[in-house]
């Protein structure tokens, strides 16, 4: 098995164990030192205990990009669990969210499309335009869904997190830590694993189109269930990636400048998998 430069082996993980690896590779700010950009930002915990087995500057703040639709879909996942929200309700759209850039599943305002297909459109595409819609549905408008997302965030124990919008577009206001979206990642399973499942389709339906789900990694690597992968110009390259075999899961969330880094990190999971 692979050993990290601490020196704790995959081997080691219990088979019952299930292992979150959240990995923030080289995401930083505007402006930082070229060096930066190639330094490693990552955190192994156990799912169960949360304890955290290997890290690398896991706190240090970094934008999130569309990880910050993770938090989105927890608060959906929610509403919906204490009878808030429900998957066949209709959702508006607003000239808000129809102005949203790419990706998008680009439904005109005043267009309609249930929750349930416009989850599914979030984990596929990453749409931004339904993140915006699901946050208007929720809190009335996006500032004010941002603000539950913060405090939602506050009551998870994720201390080094803000949001400032349901998408992760560009904003000075977005900010976390790998420790923290590793929190967020063990609550997400543990609270909502039915909700999980829509992570692991491979398209989506919407009208006559279908559309290939981002995580190409889905029906290509054993094992491999979700979650989601994606780029933008200001966080590089993300990677949101789950994946069990017999009774043990690792998910690995990752963001790196290049691409190169997906499959030997996600390598690196694999192996501590049972065959």
């Amino acid at each position: 098995m692979e050993n990290f430069n601490s020196g704790i082996s995959f081997s080691s993980l219990r088979r019952s164990q299930i292992c979150f690896i959240v990995a923030s590779l080289a995401f930083g700010l505007p402006g930082q030192a070229a060096y930066a950009r190639s330094r490693v930002f990552e955190i192994v915990v156990d799912a169960s205990t949360g304890t955290v087995l290997f890290s690398e500057a896991p706190d240090a703040a970094r934008r999130p990009a569309s990880l910050i639709k993770l938090m989105t879909f927890y608060l959906a996942f929610e509403a919906h669990a204490d009878g808030r929200l429900r998957l066949s309700d209709p959702l508006p759209i607003s000239r808000r969210a129809a102005r949203q850039p790419a990706m998008h599943l680009g439904i005109a305002s005043g267009g309609r499309i249930t929750v349930g297909k416009a989850l599914d459109a979030i984990a596929a595409i990453s749409s931004n335009d339904l993140a915006v819609a699901v946050a208007e549905r929720i809190a009335g408008s996006e500032p004010k869904f941002a603000r539950l997302l913060t405090a939602k965030a506050r009551q998870l124990g994720m201390r080094n997190t803000r949001f400032a919008n349901a998408s992760g577009l560009t904003s000075a206001g977005n900010m976390t830590t790998a420790s923290d979206m590793a929190k967020l990642s063990r609550a997400i399973v543990r609270r909502f694993p039915q909700q999980y499942a829509r992570f692991s389709k491979r398209t989506i339906q919407w009208r006559s189109r279908r559309t290939a789900n981002h995580n190409h990694l889905l029906g290509r690597v054993t094992g491999v269930d979700g979650i989601k992968t994606e780029y933008t110009s200001d966080a590089g390259y993300k990677l949101a990636a789950s994946a069990m075999r017999r009774d043990r899961r690792c998910v690995e969330i990752g963001v790196s400048w290049s691409s190169c880094w997906v499959r030997p990190a996600f390598r690196r999971v694999m192996r501590a998998l049972p065959i």
